[in-house]
């Protein structure tokens, strides 16, 4: 949403003794079911603060949500709920039941257009009487990253934002996906909805979710109401991570790691590969590295600048199918090349995932090049001991023998440390035919 172009407005609460009467249509059958659910839970609050585009999505409008409401939440302190701004979008969901945002809707009990609206909490000032509007533009770029790339969000889902959500130099920098305490899902006359709410989180909350888990990392910051609380409202003045507010959080993930691994299994980051083959001498496919602080939304193209954040999603990699590799060329050796922050998880995808059995995706932002390291036990997959690099198009396979991974973690152990050497560090495993370069964030 862009204020300065006059193609939004907010509406404000009115008396009916302020303004004439003017008979208004009726809202779509799909809004109109949504409207109620609020209302049922904000029976007081008929006519909330409202954020709207008046040039619409399907006429050639930038913003996809139609409207995001704004309610008064008084919260329940006897309980840790303090009182907050409750933010809640219409249009990821279909509002309309035609075909001007939305395919037609396949059942009252499939899901409804992308099957979920987004929510945010927002922690309450004391001093404030009208709720801010920047979790509103929050959600819009969230909305047009769902319509750019059709991938849905779930709770456990994270997104790398890199800098404070309102804009502030505040140290809630990322969102975790959580689902509505009070929004349960809920049938409209075109299918059924789901209610995802943004949570804020810090870079060491980040980490924890992609190291372990975001429902496990969602339960631990529900514990405290520093950290949320049992509702999650996010407080843009929060100075402590849940590593800061119970010490033991740090022993808990570590042993969730330990014995669960990790559920992440691919993340969108700055990364490429390119090949040595010693007998075909054929040239490999490298991607076009962007800087994390300049990032575009996969495969969109149209990306403008506000919208230029790093989008992580569970759901973009869960039907990975490692069988895809159906033309497959095999390669004698390798090259990869990792920027900071994705190289920093790679102790982690070898302690998580690789020694639990499972694969993991780097996918570069520009869709160009996609690299998954495979353990030997995963199924489907194109690679083996005697051919541990396999390629179609732009898409590597790398298997990580059982025998390879404390080699590999030992050699990688530096990015457990504090980062003291230069960028970039090259490792080479001769015996492998592999080879990993760290480059700084934003070369």
């Amino acid at each position: 949403m862009n204020e300065t172009n006059h193609q939004n407005c907010i509406h404000s609460p009115r008396s009916v003794s302020e303004m004439a009467y003017i008979p208004q249509p009726r809202p779509a059958p799909g809004l109109d079911s949504l409207y109620m659910l609020c209302k049922r839970i904000y029976p007081d609050q008929w006519n909330p603060l409202q954020a709207t585009t008046l040039l619409k999505y399907w006429l050639g409008g930038e913003d996809p949500l139609d409207y995001i409401s704004m309610y008064n939440n008084p919260g329940d302190r006897m309980i840790g709920i303090p009182a907050h701004w409750h933010y809640i979008g219409f249009g990821l969901s279909n509002l309309h039941g035609d075909t001007r945002v939305h395919r037609f809707s396949k059942g009252p009990n499939a899901p409804s257009g992308f099957g979920f609206e987004l929510t945010f909490r927002l922690l309450k000032d004391s001093e404030e009487h009208n709720p801010p509007t920047w979790p509103a533009h929050l959600m819009q770029s969230l909305a047009k990253y769902v319509f750019a790339t059709g991938n849905t969000l779930y709770a456990g889902d994270h997104v790398s934002w890199h800098c404070g959500l309102d804009g502030s130099r505040s140290r809630l920098q990322h969102m975790l996906m959580g689902e509505d305490p009070q929004l349960q899902v809920t049938g409209t006359p075109y299918g059924t909805v789901r209610f995802i709410q943004i949570v804020g989180v810090c870079l060491e909350e980040l980490q924890a979710v992609q190291r372990w888990n975001g429902p496990g990392v969602l339960q631990i910051l529900k514990r405290h109401s520093v950290t949320g609380g049992p509702w999650l409202v996010t407080n843009m003045r929060r100075s402590e991570s849940m590593f800061d507010v119970d010490l033991s959080v740090h022993d808990e993930i570590a042993e969730g790691i330990k014995t669960e691994g990790s559920n992440l299994c691919g993340i969108s980051v700055n990364c490429s590969w390119k090949e040595s083959n010693k007998i075909s001498n054929k040239p490999g496919y490298t991607s076009v590295e962007h800087s994390m602080g300049n990032l575009c939304i996969i495969n969109n193209s149209r990306a403008t600048n506000e919208d230029k954040k790093e989008i992580d999603s569970n759901s973009k990699y869960t039907n990975c199918e490692l069988s895809d590799l159906a033309k497959t060329r095999y390669i004698e050796e390798v090259h990869l090349t990792f920027n900071l922050e994705a190289g920093l998880l790679l102790p982690f995808v070898l302690k998580g995932r690789i020694r639990h059995g499972r694969h993991f995706t780097f996918k570069a932002l520009d869709g160009k090049s996609t690299i998954t390291f495979v353990s030997p036990s995963v199924s489907g997959a194109a690679v083996s001991d005697e051919k541990p690099f396999a390629a179609h198009e732009t898409w590597l396979q790398v298997l990580v023998p059982n025998s390879f991974i404390d080699t590999m973690e030992s050699s990688l152990k530096f990015l457990n440390e504090p980062i003291l050497e230069p960028l970039p560090k090259t490792i080479t495993w001769p015996d492998r035919n592999l080879t990993i370069t760290i480059k700084p964030d934003g070369s």
